[in-house]
């Protein structure tokens, strides 16, 4: 009898799992990839993965979003706030999402007519609503943007998010401390310390159409494949020398040999660029292995005189620098610290690896990207300190 293989999909995930974000079952950290449990999904396919502090959330081809993990602060939007093992169906967002923003204990989600809708921790007015609301396990809607959104994206404590228009926004007051110091005796400007979303001045003459964030920055990436940064810059993720910017700086593209940029991700503390030619940038902080090269001996004692940059990098490693063999990565993926990449059908990890997020089974820190054998990946996300991705499985059938 002849036997015929099929394609199916399987989804698996590893690295911190405290509060059921591998959607496994169980709150066992895993140190390899495994499966996850996706009997909720019925052989829907998932077309984003993302992840937060301890939470996950996935979206389907047809804009239904599920959830599990951490959900303390009702960062799942399940309207309630019980913590998840399992993938289960937000019920309660009946609109097509087409993206998702995981902050460390909050959710943005962009729908398809261009509505963002925030739940998770307000603390910091980070979901865009003001201040009367401490956090929401129900979704709200954010208001105040003039016009449809095409990007959002979560920090630890702030948001961002472009319109079709190619103005960007900024809300959340998780920079403030750090533009005080900066700043004073000097105001803060407003849109570092808004609890709703503050347009942000300084890429007015550009149109924006993709932001990123960090723990405490923020990027924002133009048309014309420019790059500007704003927000602190204690690990020279702002490729300066100043250790804060209160309003977008324009990346030289001489750093990246002249190169348009195409796509950025971030981290907590370091950047990640790909350029028009598929080549692959990343700097900022890399004592964790962010940033996929490993430092010198020189690059380290340079360390004593980089003035703002002392402070957990240095000024050559805070340039950006190409890294080869990421170079036609069709996927990129940012946790705070760990990265993933798919580079000719093929998964790589590396960087942080306390809670073997890098999936090889260790807990040593990975600072050259390295391959995760067995796996077929189609789709890839992070958390804070976990990883995800959806794979391609061949089985047989008669």
């Amino acid at each position: 009898m002849e036997t015929r293989s099929q394609l199916e999909f399987s989804l698996l995930s590893w690295g911190a799992n405290s509060y059921g974000q591998l959607g496994q079952g169980h709150v066992e950290d895993q140190s390899v990839p495994r499966l996850s449990d996706t009997a909720a999904l019925q052989s829907r396919v998932v077309r984003t993965v993302s992840g937060g502090g301890g939470h996950s959330v996935f979206i389907t081809g047809n804009g239904e979003v599920f959830v599990c993990g951490q959900n303390h602060r009702g960062q799942l939007g399940l309207g309630h706030n019980a913590d998840i093992s399992t993938l289960e169906l937000c019920p309660s967002l009946n609109q097509t999402v087409k993206n998702v923003a995981c902050g460390w204990d909050f959710t943005l989600f962009l729908t398809d007519c261009g509505q963002v809708l925030a739940c998770g921790s307000n603390a910091f007015g980070q979901l865009g609503v003001g201040s009367s609301v401490s956090h929401s396990a129900d979704l709200l809607v954010v208001g105040c943007l003039k016009d449809p959104a095409v990007s959002v994206a979560a920090g630890l404590r702030h948001s961002l998010a472009v319109t079709d228009s190619g103005c960007v926004y900024q809300w959340g007051t998780g920079l403030f401390s750090h533009a005080k110091r900066a700043l004073s005796p000097r105001p803060v400007p407003s849109h570092l310390c808004s609890q709703v979303p503050c347009l942000v001045p300084g890429v007015d003459q550009k149109t924006s159409h993709l932001v990123a964030a960090g723990s405490a920055h923020c990027v924002c990436l133009t048309g014309d494949g420019d790059l500007f940064l704003w927000g602190g810059n204690k690990h020279g993720q702002l490729a300066t020398t100043e250790p804060f910017l209160s309003s977008p700086s324009l990346l030289k593209r001489s750093l990246l040999d002249g190169e348009k940029v195409l796509n950025v991700w971030s981290g907590w503390t370091h950047v990640i660029a790909q350029t028009e030619s598929g080549r692959v940038f990343t700097w900022g902080r890399g004592d964790y292995g962010q940033l996929g090269r490993q430092a010198s001996t020189s690059q380290n004692t340079k360390q004593q005189s980089a003035g703002p940059l002392a402070e957990g990098g240095n000024q050559e490693v805070c340039l950006p620098a190409e890294v080869k063999v990421l170079s036609g990565a069709t996927q990129i993926a940012c946790g705070s610290e760990h990265n993933l990449a798919i580079v000719g059908g093929c998964l790589l990890s590396w960087g942080w690896n306390e809670h073997s997020m890098c999936g090889n089974g260790s807990q040593t820190d990975v600072f050259q990207p390295q391959l995760i054998s067995g796996l077929r990946p189609l789709l890839i996300g992070c958390g804070a300190g976990h990883s995800m991705a959806v794979c391609a499985v061949m089985t047989g059938s008669r």
